[in-house]
């Protein structure tokens, strides 16, 4: 309930960007998750063109985030949102009707560019549209975007009882209707000028030493994010001897998520800097890996061998929720107003570098502590990344590197409140 009052309270832009996540989530996780399989499966495809064709969708996505935040900043963010859903819808409809390796690949590159328009559109137009009330915004972004990423791969499952190329469609169908509500309903904002051209403000945010600084201490929080989809999966089946104990992890973190999210957010935004908890959260997080580590990993195939990677799911998913909102909300105020999205874009840009090197370190560590007989090696890395993520973030703090928390606000009058 307080949830739901939360959301009412904000403006009706606000309210339709966290729809529109929990749409993007959905969408998104219904195919992806399966097109490896697909191709293999189905098309018949060797291993390394499936790397080949996955591995150009990533690219076009986190290569092309500058590009991005760029284009928000310069045409807004609204065009730039409908126009990443629009790609979006094409590139997954090429997916269902295509079979060739030309047509798949332009399918990843489209898929991966419209990832790279509308994730720094949304996240600057919500940042602006907030206020100060950024954190709140972000806290209920997550919400919306766990609930789509447990949602995905469910309803992505029962699709694919009928054909890969069904659940492509539905995929396609529900960007379309995304990019026809933004088209109809989302407001257009007016846009400022940056006061420079592309690559002028490019060199203004990349000069920006503690930014970066900033973007690279989060190398931990991709990292460790990535793994609800890598290594708690892989712990929770190898334990239970199941596959379907893969989505249990999705499950503890959906209904934490749902459950705690707002009043974490709510309550730690007005006790203490909020660098201090985005440390705190990473913190969590690393320790998330650690009974796993200090069990050796999962491997007798006993449900009470899944407790400590479930116990690890939801000490991941705690730690994201005390982190996440506070360092979106930090990210727009390294800079200008103006170029908010750009800030976003580069951010993504040396975060998901950063986490790819990352999550080669912690595969690595999969493959040599298989061999070795060290289950225990990549939980430990892990745990290495999220305190290593913290103590940066920490130093940054203690040097005065990050900004400052914004001055309170008062409430306004109850006449003055925006109408839900």
């Amino acid at each position: 309930m307080q949830t739901w009052h939360e959301i009412r309270s904000f403006p009706f832009a606000v309210r339709l960007l966290l729809v529109n996540q929990l749409g993007v989530n959905i969408g998104f996780y219904l195919l992806i998750p399966y097109l490896a399989t697909h191709l293999t499966e189905n098309l018949g495809m060797s291993a390394a063109v499936v790397g080949v064709v996955l591995g150009v969708r990533n690219l076009s996505q986190q290569g092309l985030f500058i590009i991005g935040g760029s284009a928000s900043d310069r045409l807004g963010a609204r065009g730039v949102i409908i126009a990443g859903c629009a790609l979006r819808t094409v590139g997954f409809g090429l997916f269902a009707l295509g079979d060739g390796l030309a047509v798949l690949l332009a399918a990843s590159v489209l898929s991966g560019l419209a990832g790279a328009l509308f994730n720094p559109a949304v996240r600057a137009y919500l940042a602006q549209e907030a206020g100060e009330r950024k954190a709140e915004a972000f806290a209920l972004f997550n919400v919306f975007a766990t609930t789509g990423a447990l949602i995905g791969p469910l309803l992505g499952s029962v699709l694919l009882l009928v054909d890969f190329r069904t659940s492509a469609l539905t995929a396609a169908g529900i960007f379309a209707v995304l990019t026809v509500a933004q088209a109809l309903v989302l407001p257009a904002r007016k846009v400022e000028p940056s006061g420079s051209g592309v690559l002028g403000d490019w060199r203004e945010v990349l000069g920006n030493r503690a930014f970066l600084a900033f973007a690279l201490a989060m190398v931990g929080m991709f990292t460790l994010e990535n793994q609800l989809y890598l290594l708690l999966p892989a712990g929770a089946r190898e334990a239970t001897g199941w596959d379907g104990a893969a989505g249990l992890v999705f499950l503890v973190g959906t209904l934490a998520n749902l459950a705690l999210q707002l009043r974490i957010t709510k309550s730690l935004k007005s006790r203490g800097n909020r660098a201090r908890w985005v440390a705190v959260g990473l913190a969590v997080t690393g320790v998330a890996f650690l009974p796993a580590a200090l069990v050796g990993g999962a491997g007798s195939a006993g449900w009470l061998d899944a407790v400590p990677v479930l116990l690890g799911a939801l000490l991941l998913y705690l730690g994201l929720m005390v982190a996440s909102p506070f360092v979106m909300e930090l990210i727009p105020r390294f800079g200008r107003p103006e170029l908010t999205g750009t800030y976003f874009g580069i951010f993504y840009v040396v975060s998901g570098i950063a986490a790819a090197v990352g999550n080669t370190v912690v595969g690595w560590a999969m493959d040599a502590g298989e061999r070795g007989g060290h289950a225990w090696l990549p939980w430990a890395c892990c745990a290495l990344f999220g305190l290593a993520s913290a103590g940066g973030v920490a130093l940054l703090h203690r040097l005065g590197a990050l900004p400052a928390d914004p001055a309170p606000v008062a409430p306004a009058p109850a006449g003055e409140r925006s109408s839900a």
